[in-house]
């Protein structure tokens, strides 16, 4: 389709699309023309300047996290153009999204929502059903909507990204009186993260416990707001349409409101589209980060042991971490910097790198908040447990200046956003990743388990162990970064089958992810099984009767509306 001017709309051009050309890939059962009578639909809502037809595989070649892609998987394991949205629309307000949704139900034509397109790792702002039209929700709607200091919350849209609250904080003269928490990576949406259960690392890294009211424009185009924001306010203006009419006062305050509590459906879900969303924010405080440097591989087990009796009586106040030391290595340099082998990594190897970087073999990152008297007495408790592990080395920031890692933690663990983290990816040239993330119960057993398997699966596949175990307050996140050569197509392809066999591994020993890729959706999905797969049937039932059409995320987190086969829909990695 070509873009030609038409007309001045507030002083800037209007841009209409006309008939021309088709998009690299249709959306199913969609001919050429009636995509071109939706886009030009789509067009008369969003305006033709937020209607992009991906038209040509140039558009596909965009693959920097700062300038992310809203077409594709950058980081891609299949074929750069399968997982490709045949067009991405940008709406403006919450009414536009409404219309949208309408629309996509009268041509029977799959949406994708997403927020900035930085779920880097698990797709992207790639669709999973290919030739799906991607729904770029943070264009536009980016708005820092409310801060509230006393209640120690902010309101905002989809587009609103780490930076952008915490640098709102910051121009507002707020970052005295309250801090955000921020994942490794600062650029991805506050919404996006949460619904996806993303974790940070200050006492508030469980980010979707910290959300608090969602207002979300169901597959059908009808707009709710849950908990207390269902409650009207009575100084609301009724005049206004009704997604801007001001919310209940008690909205951020009180998750559940009366009645059924629906938030969950909404958290990697398929049954509607989050245009805004409440989130706790943390009270300023004293602080202190540090480092525990423990010399051993075999030190894992002992370690994890102390961490648990500490983080469930909170004297562990955040979400530490326990680190690889190829993570905090791959921060720091690339791979030839450290080795002229390709094979991987050996122990010796890994040694010599840590003694290096002095760094141990694994490495803790943690923090301490509140008054000067109150994170002595947790420091004096925490470094008590850790001496226990011989050789075990304690440091502030100040202590090692030029450690990356720990310079970027110190921010990180106080809510102060960065892409440092990022450089990891480029461990390998043209680096990509993929995270294999299992859950299991904070024990010395299940992380050497976990470790040993993943270690000896990368390791199989050719492909270094880089990873680290996220602590929250009674399991861990296990979250493995298999870096592979996204250039190359037997890198890919080996990466593919590493995290398939994962997976399979995982599950026959209890161990289930609590995120993926697109590609592997279908099979972690399957591994949720329990009761001749309960509670799939139950996702099902809420997805056919809430997205009667299956025009919302066909297929997202292996749950298939009723007029998709999911066998038809296999990835094509071989």
């Amino acid at each position: 389709m070509n873009l030609t001017p038409r007309r001045q709309i507030n002083g800037a051009p209007e841009r209409v699309l006309t008939l021309g050309c088709d998009p690299l890939v249709l959306p199913p059962n969609t001919t050429s023309q009636t995509f071109k009578n939706y886009a030009l639909e789509a067009a008369k809502i969003v305006g033709s300047a937020n209607v992009t037809v991906i038209s040509d595989e140039a558009e596909l070649s965009q693959e920097s996290y700062l300038e992310p892609s809203k077409a594709h998987d950058m980081f891609n394991i299949a074929d750069k153009t399968y997982f490709v949205c045949s067009a991405v629309v940008a709406p403006r307000g919450v009414g536009e999204v409404q219309e949208l949704m309408k629309l996509a139900n009268e041509f029977e034509i799959p949406v994708w929502p997403f927020s900035i397109g930085r779920n880097v790792g698990y797709g992207g702002a790639a669709p999973r059903v290919p030739g799906s039209v991607g729904l770029d929700m943070g264009r536009h709607m980016n708005r820092v909507l409310k801060v509230d200091v006393e209640g120690a919350y902010a309101l905002v849209e989809p587009g609103v990204t780490f930076f952008d609250l915490h640098d709102h904080l910051v121009k507002n003269n707020l970052r005295d009186q309250v801090w955000i928490d921020v994942p490794d990576l600062g650029g991805g949406s506050v919404i996006g993260n949460t619904i996806e259960r993303g974790v940070g690392y200050t006492p508030y890294g469980d980010h979707w416990m910290m959300h608090c009211g969602l207002e979300v424009v169901l597959p059908s185009g009808e707009l709710v707001r849950t908990g207390m924001g269902a409650l009207p306010n009575p100084k609301a203006d009724t005049s206004k349409p009704i997604h801007e009419q001001e919310p209940n006062e008690s909205w951020q305050l009180f998750n559940y409101g009366f009645g059924p509590y629906n938030d969950g459906i909404f958290s990697q879900g398929s049954v509607g589209i989050v245009v805004k969303m409440g989130i706790w924010l943390m009270k300023a405080t004293g602080y202190q980060s540090y480092l525990i440097t423990l010399p051993k591989d075999s030190d894992l087990h002992q370690a994890v042991e102390i961490i648990r009796p500490l983080r469930v009586n909170m004297v562990l106040q955040n979400v530490p971490t326990l680190r690889h030391i190829l993570l905090d290595a791959a921060v720091m340099g690339h791979r030839t910097d450290y080795s002229k082998s390709d094979k991987p990594l050996t122990d010796d190897e890994l040694n010599a790198i840590a003694s290096k970087l002095d760094l141990g073999r694994w490495n803790f990152y943690g923090a301490l908040y509140g008054p000067e008297p109150v994170r002595d007495v947790m420091w004096q408790a925490v470094k008590s447990a850790f001496s226990a592990i011989p050789g075990a080395k304690f440091f502030f920031p100040e202590d090692q200046p030029n450690n990356i890692v720990l310079q970027t933690r110190q921010n990180t663990l106080q809510g102060i956003p960065s892409v440092t983290e990022l450089n990891w990816v480029d461990w390998l040239p043209h680096g990509g990743h993929l995270f294999f993330s299992p859950i299991a119960p904070v024990t010395g057993d299940d992380a050497e388990a976990q470790y040993n398997m993943t270690r000896q699966l990368s390791e199989k596949y050719g492909f270094d162990f880089i990873g680290t175990f996220v602590v929250g307050m009674r399991e861990m996140h296990h979250i493995v970064c298999i870096v592979y050569d996204r250039k190359d197509a037997e890198s890919r392809r080996r990466a593919h089958k590493m995290m398939k066999e994962m997976i399979e591994e995982a599950a026959a020993k209890g161990y289930g992810e609590y995120r993926t890729h697109l590609a592997m959706m279908d099979q972690i999905a399957a591994t949720y099984s329990f009761n001749n797969n309960a509670n799939m049937k139950l996702n099902e039932i809420i997805k056919n009767a809430l997205d009667p059409k299956g025009i919302l995320a066909p297929g997202k987190n292996g749950v298939w509306p009723k007029n998709y086969r999911a066998a038809d829909w296999q990835v094509p990695i071989a």
